[in-house]
This record gives structure tokens, C-alpha cells and sequence, in this order.
């Protein structure tokens, strides 16, 4: 099940940027965050397949939401500037993000590298 953020539920739970300057990850396993918004065509097609991802890898990977629209400066945070756009966050390193709405064989595949997760 994928989850919905705000900008207090991403400080917790992702990274707390008014705290820290330098990546900091908050979560207990690796995140990938999809910018979107609801008049998005492109992020209505990418909704389906991450809430299939989100069961096929429970228990691995947390998958949130953030509407780009309603969280303005989160996005802005981040320099979303097209949707959908997804964030990858590894337990470990720097984040990765990822433009457009991707097949899910080429999603399971970052998660694969960057995240270091498969099924």
C-alpha cells in the first residue's frame, strides 16, 4: 500500500532537511517517493503499477506519494520541475531520481541497483 506524505510526515520519515544540510535518511528501509499530481495523465498510469510494486515488495521497500500540488515546497525542495518524478532512497548513500512514467521492469531494475532490493 502506498502511503501519501506532507512535508511533517516526509521530515520524519525520509529526511529532515531544516535540520540537516547533508543527506541524512530517516526510514528504516529504502523509499522510493513518486512526485505527482492529480491532473497528471502520465502519473495516473505510474499510480497502478506502484501500488502492484508496493505488495510484490512488502516488507522491503516503503512507497510514498507526494502530491506535488498540495506540497509545494517539497517539491520545490527537491527541484521537481516535470511529474511524474520518483526518488529513490538506498539505506545507504546519496538519492537517485528517476523522470517519467517507467515501465515497471525498468523500475524493478533501479530498485535493483540503487536500492539493492529485488523480490
Amino acid at each position: 500500500m502506498t502511503e501519501n506524505l506532507t512535508k511533517e510526515t516526509f521530515l520524519k520519515k525520509v529526511f529532515n532537511f531544516e535540520e540537516n544540510k547533508e543527506w541524512k535518511f530517516e526510514g528504516n528501509k529504502p523509499v522510493l517517493i513518486d512526485f505527482y499530481a492529480d491532473w497528471c495523465g502520465p502519473c495516473k498510469t505510474l499510480a497502478p503499477i506502484l501500488e502492484q510494486l508496493s505488495d510484490e515488495y512488502e516488507g522491503k521497500v516503503d512507497i510514498y506519494k507526494i502530491d506535488t500540488e498540495a506540497e509545494q515546497e517539497l517539491a520545490a525542495a527537491f527541484g521537481i520541475r516535470s511529474i511524474p518524478s520518483m526518488l529513490f532512497c538506498p539505506m545507504e548513500g546519496q538519492p537517485e531520481m528517476a523522470n517519467g512514467a517507467l515501465p515497471k521492469a525498468e523500475l524493478e531494475r533501479i530498485m535493483a541497483d540503487v536500492l539493492k532490493i529485488t523480490k
